[in-house]
């Protein structure tokens, strides 16, 4: 049972952390700009039911049309309206970006704690492990998970897209982790809680990752990026899930139906844009939460 004391003392802290982060909020325009473009996004994945003109998969025109009131970004080969696409697959692309980054991330950290507070012959296989996966490109090793597991029946095509991601992205947390744990499996309250017979499952889970937060924090934020990039990448190739409407698709099958020959930008850029202001926000806020941990890093 916690204390009436011990939680009062929980909750000063908790207020003394959450104002200094205000204060520094408000003073970094940086973080500000970053956070204010993913709510907008964000917000328009939820409520793209609302905000889209019309349904994504519904005809609603004629096939192809160039940009007009009825259609600002005019429609695709199947007279579907592209603004009404590009609303909906913020879903799509958000989900499968924080998804595939919480699992990398979450691999990544078992991996790193495991081989950072055992030592020895663990450490050595898991680091070898990691090294080895980190000297494959990580591109082609995505696309070929991803053709691999597509073809098992248990998966769902955006399933397997998401591990995919997942299985490439794990090693570089793996290796901060592991870092970090090395420092603080040192610490006095770490022998501490030794001597008074913590199990080691207890000591990691307990002591040593909380301890960690803030470096995962800004892991899984950076991470989002770069899942958003591969899974735009993935559907871009064809290795998406046909069915879902997603920027990446939407540049898919902009791609194979010659819309750049066909000089109809409406199709394919809008969708590239929103790509890049995503991941433009994502690194934004990535880089104001580094400098908010690292005290070293603020100006």
């Amino acid at each position: 049972m916690v204390s009436r004391l011990e939680l009062s003392e929980r909750m000063y802290t908790l207020r003394r952390s959450l104002n200094e982060f205000m204060f520094f909020l408000r003073h970094s325009r940086m973080t500000q700009v970053g956070i204010a473009l993913l709510s907008a996004i964000v917000l328009m994945a939820v409520f793209a039911d609302f905000i889209a003109p019309y349904d994504p998969y519904a005809r609603v025109g004629n096939a192809m049309e160039p940009p007009s009131p009825e259609h600002p970004l005019g429609t695709n080969d199947m007279g579907q309206d592209i603004l009404s696409e590009l609303i909906y697959g913020a879903r799509i692309s958000l989900f499968v970006g924080f998804v595939a980054a919480i699992s990398g991330t979450l691999i990544g950290t078992l991996v790193g704690i495991v081989a950072g507070y055992f030592g020895g012959v663990v450490d050595e296989v898991l680091m070898r492990i990691t090294d080895i996966w980190l000297s494959m490109p990580m591109l082609l090793f995505t696309i070929f998970l991803a053709s691999i597991l597509t073809k098992l029946p248990s998966f769902t095509i955006m399933v397997s897209v998401i591990l995919a991601i997942a299985l490439t992205s794990w090693p570089g947390a793996a290796r901060v982790v592991r870092s970090a744990v090395l420092g603080i499996k040192e610490r006095p309250y770490i022998e501490a809680a030794r001597a008074v017979g913590s199990s080691d499952a207890r000591i990691m889970f307990r002591h040593i990752l909380p301890n960690t937060v803030p470096i995962l924090v800004v892991m899984v934020i950076n991470r989002v990026a770069g899942a958003m990039l591969s899974e735009a990448s993935l559907s871009f190739l064809g290795l998406g899930d046909p069915t879902a409407k997603s920027w990446g698709m939407i540049i898919h099958y902009a791609m194979i139906r010659n819309a750049v020959m066909l000089r109809m930008w409406w199709w394919f850029l809008p969708p590239g844009i929103m790509i890049s202001i995503t991941v433009l926000a994502v690194v934004l806020i990535g880089i104001g939460l580094e400098e908010y941990f690292n005290p070293r890093l603020r100006r």
